[in-house]
């Protein structure tokens, strides 16, 4: 709540008037409003009945410190809390200090502040006298009492916010102007009898939370329970979706790169003819993904993902069978896209779909968890490294850090679960799969740190060149008229697409499939006759990553061939095909700076390009260190990952990250006058009561 809206609300019932005796406000002796029911809750000659009356109470520590939500005071950037605003003395105005309406416009016929005024002032500056407002849960409010939003103390802070708004007399006594404009601001109710606090929280509240074993037999909805049992759901779900989905694909890239060129090619055709096998493949399953796409419908892909959980918190489940077979398909093509985000957007639908349909969820924020779980069990089981995976689900939504954390705890376990049943299916183990020096990495010097800043830094700018590039490729398939949302046009899109791919890959053949086995090669600066998607391996040139030169070729190639897989329509991810194109640029740096390790050049610079266009600092930089297998490279490649991000932080490419709109506000924007932090130390010992201090903004 702004400071626009505090005092708009303030104003809701300025037409009664507190009235005070002429009395000190002393600091032992705090004055706080009280039942004003009964004779003598008004002093004489007071015309107005429902002015409220404060008594003294003589010891502070028979008083409840509050603390509200959303109904006055000044906000310190959460959507639910707002901070107390220390009581200001009710008492005779000191001398020496003006009143804060000095400046403001005033009614020429009673002298006090219009309501105009009121209601577009700023914050009014807060005592230091070290008081915090303070109220017993007896205090009774007067009828008619306005209140806003859903907190237990909102009649509290409503009479505070009246407090802060009066100003005081000559005489010694609080006043409020006669009239306001009426102003709505959501309230919910008001009181229509005198009431008191805690009558007002019982009507208006109700327990969210008791213990565990209550929460487990009512099953209610966010609590602890209700997620260990959607978590391991889910997490059983997508391990057993994610393991058919990879026994399906592996099945099939070995008929198409392995088995069926030993039918169809060898004996048969002459040996420098076989290099034809890679557009006869290509070509042959891109028009089957096309048509895929044209009859199934859109399979979306990772920035529709990302769309579906900010606006509906789920992704519906008529995209799955498309994107199984539009993804398959374009994997087996050879095109620079993995598996990564087809297991998020099916496990993602998946998780929606048991949380709307088999617990009955509605609450967009908890089908929304439970969306995140999916895709967090996907990446995980995908990667095979928990952590990174489950961070790399939340990451990806946002375009700088992780936004969406309160979900962060049970993504994990979902993650985990998810990773034990698909890899327990699979018979696939947990370790490293990239072997790039015959020694690992058991100590490093703390300047390798900024080594990895400097290499992340290279990084974000080949990302940013790549992103340029891209966004011209996809012009030029837009002024074609490629680029039609029915998907009329997805087997020319995909053929256009593909010729890019076919070119490439026949003569950089280290640049075909996702990358994920092939980042080993290029990393270790291996023979092509060890990649294992592609058949005939020697391409038509024999191409190999044995020297400075072919390593930066190799580099911009694979970025080549993302672009036009991308841009072709196909369906898959860039993850790993970023993490290769890294490798050969970390080789290429090995050439030029012969004492720089293998294992920081290739991951800091794998980290810069992806963490560039996926914004995912935290998790790029587990996985690249947890498949590598190299713990003691992580503070090289996390820093590499942040400079990458903060040098990328306006330049997004995925266009459907957005900033959380509710935490958008304290992130993005400030108020022109910002709060200032009065200091006040109070003495080491002597101290006879409690000082509470105002809360920092």
């Amino acid at each position: 709540m702004n400071n626009h809206q505090s005092a708009t609300a303030a104003a809701d019932c300025l037409d009664r008037t507190l009235h005070k005796s002429n009395a000190s406000c002393l600091p032992g002796d705090e004055e706080v409003p009280y039942n004003t029911s009964g004779p003598g809750s008004h002093a004489a000659g007071d015309s107005d009945p429902s002015a409220l009356n404060y008594g003294r109470v003589e010891n502070n520590s028979q008083l409840k410190t509050i603390s509200f939500h959303n109904y006055g005071g000044t906000s310190n950037g959460n959507d639910d809390t707002v901070s107390p605003v220390p009581s200001p003395c009710v008492g005779r105005r000191p001398p020496q200090k003006e009143s804060k309406y000095a400046n403001m416009k005033q009614d020429k016929r009673t002298r006090r502040p219009r309501a105009d005024s009121i209601l577009s002032m700023s914050t009014i500056d807060r005592p230091v006298d070290g008081h915090s407002v303070v109220a017993p849960d007896d205090l009774a409010l007067p009828p008619h009492t306005l209140l806003h939003g859903s907190s237990k103390l909102a009649a509290n802070a409503f009479l505070q916010r009246e407090r802060m708004c009066c100003d005081v007399g000559a005489e010694g006594k609080s006043f409020l102007p006669k009239r306001a404009s009426q102003h709505t601001l959501g309230t919910m109710g008001s009181v229509c009898t005198t009431r008191t606090l805690k009558e007002i929280q019982e009507e208006f509240l109700e327990k969210v939370r008791g213990t565990f074993s209550e929460d487990a037999m009512a099953f209610a909805e966010g609590t602890i329970p209700h997620s260990i049992v959607v978590g391991i759901v889910i997490g059983c779900v997508c391990g057993v979706v994610a393991y058919l989905y990879y026994t399906m694909l592996e099945f099939l890239l070995d008929l198409v790169w392995k088995e069926m060129p030993k039918w169809i090619v060898l004996d048969r055709w002459p040996e420098h003819l076989h290099v034809l096998w890679i557009p006869l493949a290509t070509f042959t399953l891109s028009i089957c993904c096309g048509l895929s796409i044209y009859y199934l419908g859109e399979p979306g892909d990772l920035a529709y993902t990302i769309q579906c959980i900010h606006e509906q918190g789920y992704k519906g489940t008529h995209h799955v069978i498309p994107m199984i077979f539009a993804s398959q398909f374009s994997i087996l093509a050879g095109a620079s896209l993995g598996p990564e985000a087809p297991l998020v957007a099916i496990c993602a639908a998946s998780a929606g779909f048991v949380s709307r349909r088999v617990f009955r969820q509605t609450n967009r924020n908890v089908v929304r968890k439970h969306t995140f779980m999916g895709m967090a069990g996907a990446l995980a089981a995908f990667f095979g490294a928990p952590l990174g995976g489950s961070l790399f689900a939340l990451e990806v939504a946002s375009r700088f850090g992780l936004e969406y954390f309160e979900h962060l705890t049970e993504s994990i376990f979902a993650g985990e679960v998810c990773v034990v049943v698909f890899r327990s299916l699979a018979g696939l183990p947990l370790g490293q799969i990239w072997h790039i020096t015959p020694t690992r990495i058991l100590e490093t010097e703390p300047s390798t740190i900024l080594v990895g800043a400097a290499i992340g830094l290279l990084g974000a700018g080949v990302a940013f060149l790549w992103a340029n590039f891209h966004w011209r490729l996809m012009d030029l398939f837009c002024g074609l008229g490629l680029l039609d949302d029915a998907n009329v046009y997805a087997v020319p899109r995909i053929l256009l697409g593909a010729c890019g791919v076919v070119v490439i890959g026949m003569l950089v053949p280290q640049t075909m499939s996702w990358g994920e086995w092939e980042f080993g090669v290029i990393a270790t600066l291996s023979p092509a006759s060890k990649l294992p998607h592609i058949w005939p391996t020697t391409g038509l040139l024999g191409f190999e990553a044995n020297s400075l030169q072919n390593c930066l070729i190799l580099g911009f190639c694979k970025l080549l061939a993302i672009s036009f897989s991308v841009a072709g329509g196909y369906r898959g991810g860039f993850i790993f095909p970023f993490f290769a194109a890294g490798a050969a640029f970390g080789r290429a740096l090995c050439f030029v700076f012969p004492t720089l390790s293998p294992v920081i050049a290739t991951l800091c610079f794998a980290a810069g390009i992806n963490v560039a266009i996926t914004r995912t600092a935290l998790a790029t930089s587990l996985i690249l260190a947890f498949l590598a297998g190299e713990q003691f490279a992580l503070p090289a490649v996390i820093a590499a990952s942040v400079v990458s991000l903060f040098a990328t932080g306006y330049v997004p490419f995925i266009k459907s990250q957005l900033a959380r709109s509710d935490i958008d506000f304290s992130l993005y924007y400030r108020e022109k006058r910002q709060p200032q932090v009065h200091d006040h130390v109070p003495p080491i010992i002597g101290t006879k009561m409690m000082t509470t201090y105002p809360s920092v903004i």
